[in-house]
């Protein structure tokens, strides 16, 4: 038998059944890459960025016309969106050092903070499109309820780890004070009648118990208390009825209740594969309403079409996906329980603002993150993801690489200017 026969592999060998050579060779490069100690961190770092960048430069389309016409200026919400991401991308810088024992103290002060600005803003809070949920400072707007998305995260998170580490892991024993806690927060956001930022909060509370591993009875009964939670505060508000007949059937009356879902619509499937060309959306001349914030997406998809819309699915995905291995790969129960509640919060957020724009899923009017106009939102996502960095360092071997890649752009840029210490590196003699 001739070498080059006994070399063939055999008909359903692994060899032969196997995938191509060049294939296997793109597997094993992925596999190298996915073990290296800083994926993680480089996948926050650059999910987070291309995100922020594609959402200042559809702030800038998307809210252009509005804003000369309000304003005199078509820079005006972009010029505020990109000081709101300039102080974000600080406070991101600076969490992403803070250890995560500065993380487990801050959820309680967070927490109290949240607590009472949310009853601030029942008394003296402005009511926008039936719901109360801001508080106005001058030229300056805060919106209470997206730090509470951040103070019930990394409150939960301690406070789960806290009765883990002491062995109470009874479920009775997990829903005190968790579950008091989270309803309080969600009456406090539902009495502004913000249904949106009550189903993220319900997001967050699911995530961590789930981590915690709670049993599946306890599912169901949340749930349904859940549902019928929502079925009440449908009933009470009767634009909420109109939107849960809207999202049903907005053809139906495209000219009142299913207005905003419809010009949706219509933005989504004018764009295409590529889309119009940014800049060149039609439904931002006055056509959709909120369109620099609650349907940024259905812009962005009329702009940049359907290669566009699975850019912004995919660094979603990714970003969950980092979020997910952070508490896969660090041994802290704390870091396992408020990297998964802050990936149900960021991801789900995006999911059920795509979903509505898309209309899978009712308008409930809150932002897609980090692409959407607005800064109450931006900021604490912001600081999410700096504290995710933080905990990615803790990954397996990942300080000692960072430790061999040198000072990074910001210390050396200190220490050119005689502000930070020395950096590190070999001294040449």
């Amino acid at each position: 038998m001739s070498a080059s026969a006994e070399e063939r592999p055999r008909p359903g060998s692994a060899a032969a059944d196997g995938p191509p050579g060049w294939l296997r060779e793109q597997l094993n490069a992925l596999r190298e890459l996915l073990g290296k100690p800083l994926t993680t961190y480089y996948l926050i770092i650059g999910c987070s960025g291309l995100l922020l960048a594609l959402g200042l430069m559809m702030v800038l389309s998307a809210s252009s016309v509005e804003a000369l016409q309000k304003t005199g200026s078509p820079f005006y919400w972009f010029i505020k969106q990109s000081l709101s991401a300039a102080v974000g991308l600080a406070v991101m810088y600076v969490c992403s050092r803070l250890p995560h024992r500065f993380f487990r103290w801050a959820g309680y002060p967070l927490m109290a903070v949240s607590i009472i600005a949310l009853v601030m803003v029942l008394f003296i809070g402005e009511s926008e499109l039936g719901a109360q949920r801001w508080i106005y400072f001058g030229p300056f707007t805060i919106q209470p309820s997206e730090p509470a998305k951040l103070a019930l995260a990394l409150w939960g998170a301690d406070l789960l780890a806290r009765r883990a580490r002491q062995g109470k892991v009874e479920w009775r024993q997990m829903l005190i004070p968790l579950m008091p806690g989270t309803a309080v927060l969600a009456v406090m956001v539902m009495l502004g009648s913000d249904l949106g930022t009550t189903l993220v909060l319900f997001m967050i509370f699911l995530a961590l118990l789930w981590v915690v591993g709670a049993p599946v009875k306890l599912f169901g009964g949340i749930l349904a208390l859940a549902a019928l939670a929502a079925i009440i505060m449908i009933k009470v508000e009767p634009y909420r009825v109109a939107r849960i007949g809207a999202f049903l059937d907005p053809w139906s009356d495209a000219q009142g209740a299913g207005y905003q879902a419809v010009q949706g619509q219509i933005a989504m499937g004018s764009g295409g594969w590529f889309g119009l060309g940014l800049g060149s959306s039609r439904q931002k001349w006055n056509w959709l309403p909120h369109g620099e914030s609650d349907f940024i997406f259905a812009i962005l998809g009329e702009e940049l079409g359907l290669m566009g819309t699975l850019v912004v699915v995919v660094l979603f995905g990714l970003l969950g996906y980092a979020g997910l291995r952070v508490a896969v790969r660090v041994n802290d129960a704390f870091v396992r329980l408020v990297s998964t509640a802050v990936v149900a919060w960021i991801v789900g957020q995006a999911i059920v603002n795509m979903g509505a724009v898309m209309g899978v899923l009712p308008i409930t009017g809150i932002p897609l993150p980090m692409v959407s106009y607005g800064g109450s939102s931006l900021l604490p996502t912001l600081a999410a993801l700096g504290m995710l960095l933080s905990f990615a360092k803790r990954e397996p071997g990942a300080r000692e690489a960072l430790a061999a890649r040198g000072p990074g752009p910001v210390s050396r840029a200190l220490s050119w200017l005689g502000l930070g210490g020395r950096t590190r590196g070999r001294v040449r003699r």
